[in-house]
């Protein structure tokens, strides 16, 4: 039996990670490299997240054998990592203490003040990069661990010396229970996950555990137009600061506008006091809901108002959010993270009003469990494109139960108005935008599985095409 162990225990040991692929493991393992450890892991598939790890300096191996834990202090799995895992199996025969890797995060964080978590249904990678970017620029040295890319880390990650400490809190298998946050800010709380909680009623319960975990001097930062928040928030004895597009709430936007892109440009006022003047060069409403947050956030956090203003006005997006990628046949192509409908409309939304032509949707449904759940909102959640394309369905931590798959949700697509058409591999998905794709179109992949390596396979082919 692997003895219980923390983090600490086995200060400038070995730490094998398995699953180093995924984006929150493989920030992690940088950020024990840069504390002394010596980290090792493996992954099913090579991706540049592992090549990310090994760039850093852990030495990453494809595949998963039993042998590759032997010699380790400590292993650190992801949650899609089943039991029955050979490195999982054989770390638990010789009796080597694991851990799954919320709980490594969590052990990051203790000692850490202000600690500040940032949860919440959608938004949560990009809310973590817009305070990130606030923090460095009024300069409080934090340490940070966010889900991707942020180019003014040039990482995901950073080790800073301030006690300081800010991350994303996924409520995914109750994560975020894991943590020790100080401040805890709460975008929004939706139905999602349901593979791992009962219904939105549980998910809204297991929040509520969340901002239990705020010490009696902590702030709860949320958005004050989502009831479920509201209604946890009006816990005696909890300080609480709310942010929303309307003026009911503490942070809100004066002079809001638009341009024809969906940038917006608004006075920050937080209680009637105009607190800078913010002009995003990330669009759609719901980033503006997102930097009023993280200015809430950094407010607290004791920054410079208006510098936290001009820091987020710089703000340019996290990897793999509504990112352009390149062209195919003078088309854009682009690519959003978002993988649950309300997510996905969200990304076309803003992909609407940018295109010129033809919008061309591409979704990896990702996880049967979510299909299942919210069917009836993924067949109508691309109705504003004028096209969409589905690929197979991406299993991640699942197996296939044989009652769902992506030819009814086009089946459906089409029953509510949708030109839809499957396109079961990459390969097909690229046939198919190569023979469709025309000057002034826009095409958007979606999805959190690997619905990104169509994006870099189409790349790939056109760099080949220009040489020849």
């Amino acid at each position: 039996m692997a003895r219980e162990i923390g983090i600490r225990d086995v200060a400038g040991g070995r730490v094998h990670m398995v699953g180093i692929g995924g984006s929150s493991m493989s920030g992690l393992a940088k950020m024990l490299l840069e504390k002394g450890y010596t980290v090792t892991g493996s992954d099913r598939d090579d991706s540049y997240h592992a090549r990310d790890a090994a760039s850093a300096g852990a030495e990453v191996w494809i595949g998963h054998r039993a042998e590759q834990v032997h010699g380790a202090d400590l292993v650190v799995y992801t949650a899609a990592i089943p039991k029955d895992n050979p490195e999982r199996t054989e770390a638990e025969r010789l009796g080597i203490p694991s851990m799954e890797r919320a709980e490594l995060l969590g052990q990051m964080m203790l000692g850490c003040d202000p600690c500040i978590a940032v949860c919440g249904a959608h938004g949560k990678t990009t809310t973590t990069a817009m305070l990130a970017q606030i923090l460095m620029a009024c300069k409080k040295d934090p340490s940070i661990h966010i889900g991707e890319r942020l180019e003014a880390l040039g990482s995901s990650v950073r080790v800073g010396h301030s006690g300081m400490f800010l991350a994303e809190a996924c409520e995914f298998n109750r994560s975020f229970l894991h943590m020790h946050p100080t401040m805890a800010v709460v975008l929004n709380i939706d139905a999602d996950h349901l593979d791992c909680y009962r219904d939105i009623d549980e998910i809204e319960e297991t929040f509520g555990q969340f901002l239990d975990l705020l010490p009696a001097d902590g702030v709860a930062v949320g958005k004050g137009t989502d009831p479920r928040i509201m209604r946890l928030f009006a816990k005696p004895g909890r300080k609480c600061v709310t942010f929303g597009l309307t003026d009911a709430c503490d942070w809100h936007p004066a002079g809001y506008a638009e341009d024809d892109a969906g940038y917006a440009r608004f006075t920050a006022v937080f209680r009637g006091e105009a607190m800078g003047e913010v002009s995003l060069k990330v669009p759609g409403a719901f980033n503006v809901e997102n930097a009023l947050a993280a200015l809430a956030a950094a407010h607290e956090a004791g920054c410079d108002p208006r510098t936290a203003a001009e820091a987020v006005s710089d703000f340019r997006g996290a990897h793999r959010r509504f990112e352009k990628t390149g062209e195919l046949n003078g088309a854009e192509m682009f690519h959003d993270y978002g993988h649950n409908p309300a997510e996905m409309r969200n990304a076309l939304s803003i992909a609407r009003k940018r295109c010129k032509g033809r919008l061309v949707a591409v979704m990896q449904p990702h996880t049967f469990s979510r299909v299942k759940a919210l069917f009836d909102d993924y067949v109508v959640c691309t109705g504003i494109a004028d096209t969409t394309i589905v690929t197979d369905i991406c299993a991640a931590r699942e197996k296939d139960p044989g009652d769902i798959n992506s030819r009814m949700l086009v089946d459906g697509m089409r029953a509510n108005g949708i030109d839809a058409h499957l396109t079961p591999s990459f390969d097909d998905a690229e046939a198919w935008l190569r023979e469709h794709l025309h000057p002034g179109d826009l095409a958007i992949t979606m999805g959190c599985g690997d619905i990104n390596r169509l994006n870099d396979q189409i790349e790939k082919h056109e760099r080949e095409r220009a040489s020849n």
